[in-house]
């Protein structure tokens, strides 16, 4: 009889978001590969469900796995090691393994900081998980695994890394199957694919390229389609997110899926992120004419001096011209910002926030909060500066500071962000453009402005 092999998310802290999208394509892929090897595998995704701690130990000791596989960003890493706790509680004879950009980066600390936790797969997981649950089935030991980190004989032992997977074609699609998609659906009806790894850029505040490498290793443009249509068909799909760290590194490439999209008479919508300097207004008309919605794109700061800091390697010019070329062509510009980088002031976080109600008018992401993730450059200068004010991993949701520099006190960073926000949606303009756009447009500009001014008002007679 086959092994038995689980694989969770865990729950994220209370208040923080969630990752569950970008758990289900990680852990997605690892089941798939587990399965056409033949073993049993199930899933429990928390954050997808809302499950709780509770709920997952009792899941756990009815399955009575062989193996229970964790995988945990930053801020789910606490929540992974109690449910791996729980898990030797109810199931003491499996092996417990845990993955992920966090503790690729975090991998003896892990081990140490919890005694129930067996392995850590550093890196890409599919292939190391496939081996070491071949290993537990034929009784071995895991000398020799590639990618991980382990216990052995009373010690934590660290094999070499695993090389990267060349063919990303050989995987199979992420098992879908797996999760009640009937009711993630009613949550939100998008499917996530990613058709690349890695990243040719080293921006000091990401761990993409220490994880995944400084190379763009990309799917076919055939197999990527295969998986849309694939999709459509089967689950009647019709809106898609590309989560790729940036879609369009290859240019080129981008034209073929689009041009691949509109040869098989696929109806569907899409987005993807990217870098403004990855892009030209005619991939662009080509990627709205293949169904693309929106792009997002790391603006990150309105300040040139800050972007250089960050290692961006992008010129404000350059976001300027490519949010004007999405707002001509009717594309939704979604601009990602990082508030309070070291560096920043008051007076920076502020020209930012006017730069992008400059480049993006109508629509607003997210305001990050600059957060040293393990893995980082930005991460080795805070702890080297001694900047560092938090350590509990359940604050690094990305828009709580855990930092503070001599320029910019964490307070109020804080206020700034709130603020950025209101400001972005009580402007005049911005309720004439909702108007120009229908009237239930600007009567819903007009609801969000006034709750933003309630919001507005009570925070500065709070800081009276």
């Amino acid at each position: 009889m086959p092994l038995h092999v689980t694989l969770v998310n865990p729950p994220s802290p209370s208040g923080s978001t969630g990752h569950w999208s970008i758990a289900l394509l990680g852990l997605g892929y690892l089941a798939a590969v587990l399965e056409k090897d033949g073993y049993e595998v199930d899933v429990i995704d928390c954050q997808a469900l809302n499950i709780s701690f509770e709920t997952v130990k009792n899941e756990l000791q009815k399955r009575q796995p062989d193996v229970v596989g964790l995988t945990a960003t930053t801020v789910t890493y606490n929540s992974a090691l109690r449910v791996i706790r729980d898990a030797k509680k109810v199931c003491p004879n499996c092996l417990t393994v845990i993955g992920g950009v966090h503790v690729t980066f975090w991998d003896e600390e892990a081990l140490e900081e919890c005694p129930q936790l067996d392995v850590v797969v550093r890196k890409e997981g599919e292939f190391t998980l496939l081996e070491l649950v071949q290993r537990l089935e034929a009784g071995k030991g895991f000398d020799g695994v590639l990618g991980i980190t382990y216990r052995k004989d009373g010690k934590i032992v660290k094999n070499a890394d695993r090389p990267y997977i060349e063919d990303l074609d050989s995987l199979p699609f992420p098992a879908r199957h797996l999760w009640p998609l009937d009711q993630i659906r009613k949550i939100e009806d998008i499917f996530y694919l990613t058709t690349s790894r890695g990243c040719v850029f080293w921006c000091e505040f990401c761990s993409a390229v220490r994880m995944f490498g400084r190379r763009f290793r990309m799917r076919s443009v055939k197999n990527v389609v295969d998986e849309l249509e694939y999709l459509h068909k089967t689950y009647g799909a019709t809106v898609f997110t590309f989560c790729d760290d940036a879609f369009t590194v290859d240019q080129a490439r981008a034209e073929e899926i689009c041009e691949e999209i509109k040869r098989r008479k696929l109806e569907i919508k899409w987005n993807c992120g990217t870098r403004v300097d990855m892009l030209t207004k005619e991939l662009l008309i080509k990627m709205k004419d293949a169904g693309c919605l929106s792009v997002w794109a790391g603006v990150e700061s309105g300040v040139q001096e800050l972007l250089d800091a960050m290692g961006k390697g992008i010129r404000l010019e350059q976001t300027i011209k490519v949010f004007g070329w999405l707002r001509e062509l009717g594309l939704q510009p979604a601009p990602n910002v990082i508030l309070g980088f070291p560096g920043e002031t008051k007076k920076t976080a502020w020209k930012t926030i006017k730069f992008v109600e400059k480049i993006s008018p109508d629509y607003l992401t997210y305001y990050n909060i600059a957060t040293p993730f393990p893995g980082t450059p930005m991460y080795d200068m805070v702890i080297e500066k001694g900047w560092l004010r938090v350590t509990d991993f359940d604050k690094y949701d990305t828009a709580t500071p855990v930092f503070e520099t001599p320029m910019l006190k964490m307070k109020d960073l804080v206020e700034i962000r709130k603020q950025a926000f209101h400001h972005f949606y009580l402007r005049p303009n911005y309720i004439f453009r909702m108007f120009s756009k229908g009237p239930m447009f600007g009567l819903s500009a007009i609801q969000t402005a006034i709750e933003h001014l309630v919001k507005s008002i009570k925070l500065k007679l709070k800081n009276l």
